[in-house]
């Protein structure tokens, strides 16, 4: 039986989405996030002369701010960034609503880790017995998929 979310319209159903569904959303966002690492770069460059930041840890640790801060946003208010949207895919915690934005940190966290192990973490859902992410465990939130 599908739970009501609690976005109005919407039926979120435990099931789990299919790996691959869950790669095309993630890959969805990388085009989001590439754009957004140019606006983010665009609006500094007027502070620092024109030119790119020099440092090879400020510049870095600011474009992981950046995409926090978009995926923070989107997760906690919906859970649901535009990739997550066009491949009807909701994350939820464990009573099926929005996560708050310690877990969002600590799902953040994780996802990075992750993929600095060439996507390890992602691909233990392939293994582990519930189908969970490394992300999705340390944050206890997971992704879902709704029906419209």
């Amino acid at each position: 039986m599908a739970k009501q979310s609690k976005k109005p319209g919407l039926f979120a159903s435990p099931a789990k989405p299919g790996f691959f569904r869950y790669i095309a959303a993630i890959f969805y966002d990388l085009i989001l996030i590439i754009a957004l690492f140019f606006f983010a770069t665009a609006i500094i460059l007027p502070f620092n002369q024109g030119e790119a930041i020099q440092s090879r840890f400020v510049f870095p640790l600011y474009l992981l701010f950046v995409s926090f801060i978009f995926y923070g946003w989107f997760w906690t208010h919906g859970g649901q960034t535009l990739g997550l949207r066009a491949w009807r895919l909701r994350l939820v915690n464990h009573e099926h609503a929005d996560i708050n934005w310690k877990q969002a940190f600590i799902r953040y966290i994780t996802a990075c880790a992750s993929w600095l192990v060439f996507g390890l973490g992602i691909f233990w859902c392939l293994w582990q017995k519930d189908r969970m992410t490394w992300q999705d465990l340390s944050s206890k939130s997971h992704i879902i998929s709704i029906d419209k």
